[in-house]
Parts: structure tokens; C-alpha cells; sequence
């Protein structure tokens, strides 16, 4: 049996980056586990179930999923998984991941591992993106250097947050996903004319928001040479 580790926010994942990559491995017959910074239960961006911003049917759907899914509500700590047990490991994305996943040294180790040997993949959407530009091999290089990657834009977060990059909470933004992999020398092209946007470059998989979510979880089927579930 597959398995997938998700990497999952305590400051505010956004719903649909989770749960569909979530439901669609397993439909696909992956054994999941979730892990958070501390282990414990990740917190929702409550934008991301709210009607008016995604549509009933997509607010209804996360919180059916975030409230009653036993991975989510009982995680492990970041700290106690190892990439080299899971055949992928997949970072939901959210502005939350900006203060928690994308800052601690346990989450980006996954992703270093994850991405430098043979076997496993890395599937990271949308803020969870940022990570890259903090995160290095071994010999101390940027993961991302020379890697062809996408995620949250610049010109999107320019329609979030106020002149002082204050977000709509209040929280300051402490960077900007594309300044930060751009500055690790990441190739970025968040294709801004297209409805969606899933990279591959060897094993990491990058998507660029909410609407590449599924496509992004079919590519690592696709990458790991399963057949995804019928929709």
C-alpha cells in the first residue's frame, strides 16, 4: 500500500489545498498520516469554509473533512515522521504555513529528504511554496536552486494584504512566497494565464493555489506510477 505524510498548518491551513490532495490519495489506496508542528490538530484559514469566498459546496465539503477526518483531529509531531517511511510527503498550503510549517527546521529536513534520493516525492501548494526558500541539501545548497517551480504569486498576494503587509487579521506577513523562492534560486512561473498551475522537477511538485489542487494530486500519481481514481 502507497503511503503519504501531510504536513499540515496549526496557524491556518487553507481547507480545499488539504483535502482534496487528502481524498484523492485516498481514493487512490494510501495509507495517510498527518503532522503538524507540536501534534496538534491543524486549524482551518476560516476563509477557506466560508460560502461567500469558495461556494457552499466547497466550504461544506472542507469542514465535513476537517471536523470529522480522525488523521486530522489526532496528528503527529513534525519532529517523530521520517520522509524515507512515506512515499510522498504533501504540504497544504495557507498563509498560516508562513508562521509555523515553513519556518520549522523538522518540515523543511522532510522536504530535503524527500527530494534528494531515488524513491519519494514532494508535492508542496501555494504558500507552503515558501518553504523552499529556506530550505537546503546537505552540501548547504537551496533546494530549489535551478528547479522549475509554482505557487502563490506576487500579484495575488498584492490583493491581500494592506500597504504594511498586514493581513486581513491583523497578522504581518513576515514574506512573500515568490520573493523568497526567487531569492533561492528557483525557476518561477506561476502561469497567471492558465486555470491551473502544477510544475514537476524531478521529485518535487509545486501547485500554485486552491484550483490546481486536484490537478497537483493527480500528478503525483501520475509521478508515482499509480492511477488516480475516477472523478
Amino acid at each position: 500500500m502507497p503511503s503519504a505524510l501531510f504536513v499540515v498548518s496549526e496557524e491556518g491551513y487553507w481547507g480545499e489545498e488539504c483535502v482534496e490532495p487528502l481524498t484523492t490519495l485516498d481514493e487512490a489506496g494510501f495509507d495517510i498520516t498527518v503532522a503538524t508542528p507540536s501534534g496538534s490538530p491543524p486549524v482551518v484559514d476560516e476563509r477557506s469554509i466560508d460560502p461567500d469566498t469558495v461556494g457552499e459546496e466547497t466550504a461544506e465539503r472542507v469542514r465535513e473533512v476537517h471536523e470529522n477526518d480522525e488523521r486530522l483531529n489526532d496528528p503527529v509531531p513534525i519532529a517523530t515522521v521520517d520522509a524515507a517511511d512515506y512515499d510522498a510527503v504533501v504540504l497544504p498550503g495557507g498563509h498560516g504555513t508562513e508562521w509555523d510549517v515553513n519556518q520549522d527546521r523538522h518540515a523543511r529536513k522532510l522536504v530535503a529528504d524527500a527530494v534528494s534520493g531515488d524513491e519519494g516525492k514532494a508535492l508542496i501548494l501555494c504558500h507552503a511554496v515558501g518553504i523552499l526558500g529556506f530550505t537546503h541539501t546537505e552540501e548547504g545548497k537551496y533546494v530549489v536552486s535551478e528547479r522549475d517551480v509554482t505557487g502563490f504569486p506576487n500579484e495575488w498576494e498584492e490583493e491581500i494584504v494592506d500597504e504594511n503587509d498586514r493581513m486581513p487579521d491583523g497578522r504581518k506577513l513576515p514574506y512573500w512566497v515568490e520573493d523568497e523562492v526567487k531569492a533561492a534560486g528557483g525557476n518561477w512561473d506561476a502561469e497567471l494565464d492558465s486555470d491551473t498551475s502544477v510544475t514537476v522537477d524531478g521529485d518535487l511538485i509545486t501547485g500554485r493555489g486552491p484550483e490546481s489542487s486536484r490537478a497537483a494530486a493527480e500528478t503525483l500519481l501520475e509521478e508515482l506510477g499509480i492511477e488516480a481514481p475516477a472523478k
